[in-house]
């Protein structure tokens, strides 16, 4: 396929995480192989087979909203908000973005703001509905975070929700990319958010047997993507934002460019609900299609940050599609799964694993997979195990494949005028 002219960049970064509230702390966590799982204190976890969770607790509303508005925001798009301002910050812009006819937002959530939808449900169920808060269906609805970013930047462009379970924040990176690339918008903020910590998501995983059960009392251990004792993945939350705009924004502007959007691909496994193709299909479909929208081979690939849930299926099917797709080279290329220090944030995942991308390149530095402590025959590659490496980064994959089959694929590279 031909690649469009308009060379799409990144000149911004926010996020809220498991490991910090800044991309300072969310990045030398990350070096540094520590992990933000801990015991579930969102609510009563104790009758559950697993209690534990990636909970962002340093992450404090008050700091980026006004009381007011908080009160009619769920926790996902505070943190949505909040990662977007700094994000906007870091390009050297602020509210209200210079032309918002041009500038737009695609953001994600797999799940919407449950919270506010669960204190409307007890609500009309102990108080009847008259004393239902009228902002609550509003607030619970997917779209409400990238509602609230075009808000506040006043963005009149482009402006869509993606969905698509934990595929959901590459795929919005990626849709981005695309009005940018089509002359649609000069400016996107792109990115994805989630916060369901709850005890109905904890039951309905704890159903599919999907959580670790062995690790309560050590959860630092319970995320090990492609160890041999890997039980299944830590919920988690947490909000990623990237500003992304045409080259001839940013160099009009004097922005500093991060890196370079390469190319991304999305696909449907058509399988099953839950469980990924086992002839892993769709992943090699969906690196290969990304690729060839970024016009590059897999050998220029230099660092793959894996989806990597430490989920039993998972894990072995994405390393059975690298190696199709890689071939050789497979065993050539660094890997790292950085679910295994911040677990699993569905919708948000992609986002800031495109954040671990970016900073990568920028910074020269692979984060490691922690807790690789048993080989598996069948996850037989290089996953960084257990200690950050220097590596100069040119060209990153970053993998999101998701329930329902949903596959998202993204190249970042370094930026060269």
């Amino acid at each position: 396929m031909s690649r469009p002219s308009v060379r799409v960049v990144i000149t911004g970064l926010g996020v809220i995480s498991v490991l910090g509230c800044t991309l300072e702390d969310y990045w030398s966590g990350l070096l540094a192989g520590r992990s933000g799982i801990g015991p579930v204190t969102h609510f009563d976890a104790s009758e559950f087979p697993c209690q534990i969770a990636g909970e962002a607790n340093s992450f404090n509303p008050e700091d980026y909203l006004d009381p007011k508005e908080l009160r009619r925001m769920p926790r996902s798009a505070q943190m949505a908000l909040a990662a977007a301002k700094d994000a906007v910050k870091q390009a050297g812009l602020g509210a209200p973005l210079p032309d918002r006819a041009r500038s737009g937002v695609i953001f994600g959530t797999a799940i919407g703001g449950v919270d506010r939808l669960d204190e409307g449900i007890s609500t009309i169920r102990s108080e009847g509905f008259r004393q239902v808060n009228p902002f609550t269906l509003p607030a619970g609805l997917p779209n409400f975070p990238a509602f609230t970013i075009s808000r506040e930047f006043q963005c009149w462009g482009p402006n869509s929700t993606i969905t698509t379970a934990c595929a959901t924040s590459i795929q919005a990176i990626g849709e981005a990319a695309e009005h940018i690339r089509r002359g649609a918008a000069d400016l996107m903020i792109a990115g994805g958010t989630e916060a369901f910590i709850k005890d109905f998501a904890f039951g309905g995983f704890c159903a599919m047997r999907a959580l670790p059960t062995s690790f309560n009392d050590a959860p630092e251990k319970a995320s090990r993507p492609f160890d041999a004792q890997r039980e299944g993945f830590v919920i988690s939350e947490g909000a990623a934002a990237l500003v992304l705009e045409s080259e001839d924004s940013a160099l009009a502007r004097g922005a500093t460019i991060l890196a370079e959007v390469g190319g991304h691909a999305s696909s449907s496994d058509a399988y099953h609900m839950a469980a990924p193709d086992p002839d892993a299909e769709g992943p090699v479909r969906t690196m290969r299609w990304a690729l060839a929208d970024a016009g590059l081979p897999a050998s220029e690939v230099n660092y793959i940050n894996a989806h990597g849930t430490s989920t039993p299926l998972n894990d072995s099917t994405e390393t059975k599609a690298i190696h199709m797709v890689f071939g050789d080279g497979a065993e050539n290329v660094a890997i790292s799964s950085t679910k295994s220090m911040v677990g699993h944030a569905m919708g948000a995942s992609g986002a800031l694993e495109a954040i671990v991308c970016v900073q990568a390149i920028q910074d020269g530095r692979i984060p490691p997979t922690i807790n690789y402590e048993n080989p598996d025959p069948d996850c037989d590659l290089d996953y960084t195990p257990n200690q950050a490496r220097d590596l100069e980064v040119n060209v990153t994959l970053s993998n999101s494949f998701g329930l329902g089959g949903q596959n998202a694929c993204l190249v970042l590279k370094r930026y060269t005028p």
